[in-house]
């Protein structure tokens, strides 16, 4: 039996995706996983959706491979860009991380600022220049 002393492909894309988790878990300062996750699957989504397919694409390709699994899922091409303005973003936001619409602003900007360490400060600017500038707002909101 040879021991393996270089890290598999599979255990770099789970240490990736839990310092993406542990990056929105430190950002509110929880340990709650779980929560962090869930935050941070809903930005994702709630970016996705309001991306056209071009910029959708590009920035996915800058994420990590379990991360990008979870900026796909359930995702329906044919259907983007959903044009919804900060109060349906909120809404949605609220609904898919199953949180009250009052926590939005405070959760999505925390999201953002966490993303924001973990991915390049162009590639944040310009896939955030393709939202309306209410919701860009929203993510940069600190309540």
């Amino acid at each position: 039996m040879v021991a393996q002393s270089k890290v598999s492909s599979v255990e770099h894309a789970f240490h990736a995706t839990h310092l993406w988790v542990n990056e929105v878990a430190r950002e509110f300062d929880t340990d709650d996983r779980d929560f962090a996750y869930g935050v941070l699957r809903a930005w994702l989504h709630t970016l996705r959706d309001r991306l056209t397919v071009d910029a959708a694409a590009h920035f996915a390709a800058q994420l990590p491979d379990l991360v990008r699994g979870v900026f796909y899922e359930n995702w329906d091409p044919s259907a983007v860009p959903l044009k919804y303005n900060a109060e349906e973003y909120a809404a949605r936001f609220a609904h898919e991380a199953s949180i009250s619409v009052q926590d939005v602003a405070k959760a999505a900007a925390a999201t953002t600022a966490a993303v924001g360490r973990l991915l390049p400060e162009a590639l944040m600017a310009k896939t955030l220049g393709h939202l309306p500038g209410d919701v860009r707002a929203l993510l940069h909101a600190r309540q």
